[in-house]
């Protein structure tokens, strides 16, 4: 038997994973949660086969955020991102992370059950529309957009940027101090070319690398 944790802040995806998901007769679902915190406690005290993890979470930590936690306390458990993103940049981020897996919340209905199976069996598994995204993805970096060369914790940065947080309440989030933020923050405008945090926001909007 599959077992299997449900992480997603809205209760509508969840009762939606769990329909699929009961029609199969090797799963069952474990558990649930709607924020970082629940998350981690199920995974400190609990332990399943594999993870349906939002990349939006509430509670201060992102499915990114979780990802590298999850895997130092639980590394045998594998991990399947679902996300409204279809952009190749936040798939490619996850598996570096130690996802085993990323699938869209639009092709959830018909690709779930398959990469749950995928991904519990050993190997990897990202939906079509993705793998389609990736092949375009692998070229040069001068072909590359800007924010395809920040490193992961850039990445976090201009997106917590874009949603308007203060250097303060970035850090508070990051559990790192203001001066680091400010230093991220610099480097980030530079590897993109801008001077000032409207511009990122800009970019991060037309970009859709926020939600």
């Amino acid at each position: 038997m599959i077992k299997i944790f449900i992480a997603d802040d809205h209760a509508v995806v969840r009762h939606g994973l769990k329909q699929i998901i009961s029609d199969e007769t090797d799963m069952q679902v474990a558990g649930e949660a709607e924020n970082a915190v629940e998350v981690l406690r199920f995974v400190r005290d609990e332990t399943c086969d594999v993870i349906v993890l939002d990349i939006t979470m509430p509670g201060g930590k992102s499915g990114l955020d979780l990802l590298p936690e999850i895997k130092a306390l639980r590394p045998m458990i594998k991990i399947l991102i679902l996300s409204m993103h279809a952009e190749e940049q936040f798939a490619i981020r996850a598996l570096k992370s130690g996802a085993s897996g990323y699938i869209t919340k639009q092709s959830a209905p018909t690709e779930l059950v398959k990469a749950i199976r995928k991904v519990q069996s050993g190997g990897k598994y990202i939906s079509q529309s993705i793998a389609e995204q990736l092949a375009f993805f692998v070229s040069d970096d001068a072909e590359k957009l800007a924010h395809e060369r920040l490193s992961d914790r850039e990445f976090q940065v201009i997106r917590m940027i874009g949603e308007g947080k203060t250097l303060r309440e970035i850090a508070d989030r990051l559990f790192i101090s203001e001066k680091t933020v400010g230093t991220y923050r610099t480097r980030i405008l530079e590897k993109m070319n801008m001077s000032r945090n409207a511009e990122l926001i800009r970019y991060t909007v037309q970009n859709n690398l926020i939600d």
